[in-house]
Order: C-alpha cells, then structure tokens, then sequence
C-alpha cells in the first residue's frame, strides 16, 4: 500500500505541475502532495494536499474533488501497472500546522525552564 501510495503521489504530483487542470482556484497557487493513503483493496486514494499561495485552501480542495474524475483520466497512463485505477479523494494536510504548534510550544519559556532544570539536575 506504501508503494502504491507513493506512486500515486509521483503521478500526481507530474500532472499537477504541467498544469492539465483548467480552473482559476486550482491554477492561481501551487500545490503540494505530501501523501497518498491507499485504502486496503488499493481502489480509493486519499491525498492529503497544502495549497501553496492559495487564501481559501477549502476552495482548492473543493476544486479537486470536483475534477477527481478528470485528474483520474490522466493519471492514468503513468499507472498503467495496477489493476484498477483508483477513486481520488483530496483532503487538506494539516501536519505542517501541527508541527509549527509543537514548534511553538517548545520554545515557549515554561518548557525552556523546564529543559534548564533538567539540565541542571544531570550535572550535579
């Protein structure tokens, strides 16, 4: 399922950026895949996206959902390989938000006390 994911990605991520979808949400940011979730059977594609330069990143997901069929024609040809082509379904990646949380905690100055204290305590 990993394998297939990340093929999945690749082919994606290739036909995205030659810019084969027609529509102004979708051509006025840049968008990247940062993974595809393969169900069990390897027939419904997940793919978690971070609308790049875009205001309404709900929009951009909404517009790929609404071109799922055309995206899954193009694709095609780079998975030829697989037995059957699977249903995409995209939904918005927000690990890059969970890391800036987890960034700002750790910098904040309780956990820095906290860090120091630890510190201390080893050296004595």
């Amino acid at each position: 399922m990993l394998r297939v994911g990340e093929q999945v990605r690749h082919a994606l991520s290739d036909m995205l950026s030659r810019g084969e979808i027609i529509d102004p949400v979708i051509e006025t940011s840049v968008i990247s895949i940062s993974e595809v979730r393969m169900s069990p059977d390897l027939k419904i594609a997940t793919a978690f996206v971070a609308p790049l330069g875009a205001g309404d990143h709900d929009a951009v997901v909404a517009a790929l959902n609404h071109h799922a069929k055309f995206i899954r024609g193009r694709v095609t040809h780079a998975l030829r390989q697989m037995k059957y082509m699977p249903e995409f379904r995209f939904r918005l990646d927000t690990s890059f938000d969970n890391f800036a949380k987890i960034e700002t905690l750790l910098k904040s100055p309780e956990v820095a006390r906290d860090l120091d204290h630890d510190n201390n305590d080893k050296d004595d």
